[in-house]
C-alpha cells in the first residue's frame, strides 16, 4: 500500500516530543545504546537548524516522519512507520469487520464500479448488484473519485445513512439507494466447496482474528458433504495474525507437537507454541498449495504441516519472512512495526530469506521466489542440494533446508502468461468484456441455469461469434490481436471469462469452481494424494 503523508502541520515542540517519545521512549527501551542520548541530541540539532533557518517554511511533521523512514531502512524490509491515516485502513485488513455499506469496488474509466456486494451487508439486501456504476453519493457527482474518497464517503458509523445514485444496464432512468450503514464481515475464507465427491477445497486470503472460526465452520462444511481428501490454497496469502496460524495448525496435529517458535535478542521476546488440544482433522489426507506470494503466518503453517510430514507441500517457493513484529502505537496514532524476533518451523528452520545484500526494500520483494527448482517430485528436496542453505530434518527424517521461504514437496511452476494475456490482464478487459456479455445475456443465462452452478461449469461454453465479439472489444481497447498468442492461451481466456460471468452470479465459489479447470498446479495437485498420505502415514 503507497503511503502518504499527512497534512496537518505541527509547532516545532511536538515535532520534537514525538522524535523524543519515539525513539526515546520505545527504542531506548529496546536497544540500550551508550550513544543513543548523543544521536539523539543530534537529530534534535539538525531538526532545529532546519526549522529555524531553513530558506522557506519547512513542514516539521513531514520532516520527522521522513527521518523515520530513513532510520527503518537501515533495518530490515518489514520494520516500517505507518502513518496515523493510514492506520485504519491496515487494521481493518486483518479484523473481521468494518462499518460501512458492504461493497466491493472498483474505479473504472472514472467511475465507481460495483464488483459485488459483500454478502449479508445493506447493499446487498437492498439488491445493489455487480456491474452497478455508483455516479452520485448523497447527490453529488463523483465522477473522477479516487480509491481513498471512495471508502471515506461510504464507510461511517452502523445505523447512520449514506444514498447513492446507481446506473444499471437495461434501465434507462438512474436509481436511488438509502443504505443504512452497518458492520460488514470481513472473511479470509474466499471459497470452500467440494470440488467432486471426495475432494474438498477451501482457500485462505489471509490470517485474520477470525480464520479459525471461518475454517472449523468451512471444514464442518465439508464433511457433512463427504470430504475424504483436503486441498487448503494459501497462495498469495500474506500471512497475518500468528496465534491463527498456530490454531489452524493445531485443526491436523496434535500430541503435544511443536507447531512454531520464535526468538529475539531479548529472552522476553522468546515464545514457544505447541499443539494443545486434540485434532480434528489429523486424519485427513492434506495438500497445501504455496508460492511466493505465501508469506509469514502461511509459511508458518506450511513449514510445521511440513516438518511434522502432515501434509503435502505443492507450488513454487513461499515468499520468506521469517520475522515476527510488534507495533508500537506512537502519541500521533501513526504506528511502528518494528522486528523483535526470528520464528523457527519445529525442525529449527529459519525461513527468513537473506537481505543483507539488497540494494532497497523493492529489490528485496521483488526478488521473491525467484529460484531455478526444477519442477517435479521433490519429496527427498533434491531441488535445494546445491544450495547453501542449512539442511533440517523432517519427523521422518527427510531433509529440508532452510533460510529461503518453504520450498514445496512437490515443486510446480505456475504457467506463465504470454503478451496477449497480460496486456488483456493489465487493462481489465476480462472484467470488462465478461460485465457487457452478462448485462446482455443475463436473462437467457439465469433462465437456462438458475441458481445451478455446477450445471453453469459443465455447460456453458461460449460460442465462436462471442470469441470473435472479444476479440473486437479488446481491439477496440487498443489491444491487437495476436494469433500465435491468442490461440496457445485461448483456454485460459475462456475459463477466465467463464468465471468471470460467474462471480457476478455466484459469487467467490462460482469464480474458484471455474478458474481452477484452468490452473495447472491445482490440476497437478489433484493426483498427489497418494504422496500425501504416504508422507502423513495414513492409510
Amino acid at each position: 500500500m503507497k503511503m502518504k503523508f499527512g497534512n496537518i502541520k505541527i509547532s516545532f515542540t511536538i515535532g520534537i516530543l514525538t522524535v523524543g517519545i519515539v525513539l526515546g521512549i520505545l527504542i531506548q527501551r529496546i536497544f540500550s545504546d551508550n550513544s543513543l542520548h548523543d544521536s539523539l541530541q543530534k537529530f534534535d540539532d539538525v531538526l532545529t537548524y532546519t526549522e529555524k533557518y531553513y530558506v522557506d517554511k519547512v513542514d516539521t511533521q513531514k520532516l520527522v516522519e521522513a527521518a523515520i523512514n530513513g532510520m527503518l531502512v537501515k533495518l530490515d524490509p518489514h520494520t516500517v512507520y505507518i502513518p496515523s491515516k493510514d492506520m485504519q485502513t491496515v487494521e481493518d485488513s486483518f479484523n473481521g469487520d468494518f462499518d460501512g455499506v458492504g461493497i466491493e469496488f472498483q474505479i473504472i474509466n472514472d467511475t465507481l464500479t460495483v464488483i459485488s456486494p459483500i454478502i449479508g451487508g445493506p447493499s446487498e439486501k437492498l439488491g445493489i448488484e455487480p456491474g452497478d456504476k455508483i455516479i452520485k453519493i448523497n447527490t453529488k457527482n463523483i465522477i473522477g473519485i479516487t480509491n481513498d474518497q471512495v471508502r471515506s464517503k461510504l464507510r461511517g458509523s452502523p445505523g447512520s445513512k449514506v444514498n447513492v445514485t446507481i446506473l444499471r444496464f437495461g434501465i434507462k432512468n438512474p436509481i436511488n439507494f438509502m443504505i443504512t450503514r452497518a458492520k460488514i464481515p470481513l472473511y479470509s475464507i474466499d471459497a470452500h466447496f467440494m470440488y467432486n465427491s471426495t475432494i474438498g477445497y477451501v482457500s485462505i486470503s489471509r490470517f485474520s482474528e477470525t480464520t479459525y472460526d471461518e475454517l472449523v465452520k468451512a471444514l464442518n462444511d465439508l464433511t457433512k458433504q463427504g470430504m475424504k481428501n483436503l486441498i487448503l490454497d494459501l497462495r498469495g496469502n500474506p500471512g497475518g495474525y500468528l496465534n491463527q496460524a498456530v490454531e489452524i495448525a493445531n485443526l491436523f496435529i496434535d500430541g503435544g507437537k511443536k507447531i512454531v517458535y520464535t526468538k529475539g535478542r531479548r529472552s522476553e521476546f522468546d515464545e514457544e507454541y505447541d499443539a494443545t488440544k486434540s485434532a480434528p482433522f489429523k486424519n485427513i489426507p492434506l495438500i497445501i498449495l504455496v508460492n511466493n506470494g505465501s508469506a509469514s503466518a502461511s509459511e508458518i503453517f506450511a513449514g510445521a504441516m511440513q516438518d511434522w510430514d502432515r501434509a503435502l507441500i505443492v507450488g513454487e517457493t513461499t515468499f520468506g519472512k521469517g520475522l515476527v513484529q510488534r507495533q508500537f502505537i506512537l502519541p500521533d496514532n501513526s504506528a511502528l512495526r518494528l522486528t523483535i524476533a526470528r520464528y523457527y518451523t519445529p525442525s529449527g528452520r529459519s525461513i527468513q530469506r537473506n537481505y543483507s545484500k539488497i540494494a532497497n526494500n523493492q529489490e528485496y520483494f521483488d526478488d521473491a521466489g525467484k529460484n531455478n527448482d526444477k519442477p517435479g517430485d521433490n519429496i527427498e528436496h533434491t531441488a535445494e542440494r546445491d544450495s547453501e542453505m542449512t539442511k533440517f530434518k523432517t519427523h521422518n527424517g527427510r531433509t529440508v533446508y532452510g533460510g529461503d521461504g518453504i520450498t514445496p514437496d512437490y515443486i510446480i511452476k505456475s504457467e506463465s502468461f504470454n503478451n496477449y494475456i497480460t496486456e488483456l490482464l493489465k487493462n481489465n478487459v476480462f472484467y470488462l468484456f465478461a460485465l457487457n456479455y452478462f448485462e446482455k445475456h443475463k436473462e437467457e443465462i439465469n433462465k437456462e441455469y438458475g441458481t445451478n452452478l455446477i450445471k453453469f461449469v459443465n455447460e456453458f461454453n461460449f460460442t465462436q461469434y462471442d470469441i470473435q465479439d472479444f476479440i473486437k472489444y479488446s481491439n477496440s481497447k487498443k489491444i491487437k490481436e495476436n494469433e500465435k498468442e491468442f490461440a496457445s492461451g485461448k483456454d485460459y481466456i475462456k475459463a477466465r471469462l467463464k468465471a468471470e460471468i460467474a462471480r457476478n452470479i455466484w459469487n467467490n465459489e462460482g469464480w474458484y469452481r471455474e478458474i481452477l479447470k484452468a490452473d495447472n498446479q491445482f490440476q497437478k495437485s489433484l493426483s498427489l494424494f497418494s504422496e500425501a498420505k504416504y508422507l502423513a502415514g495414513l492409510k
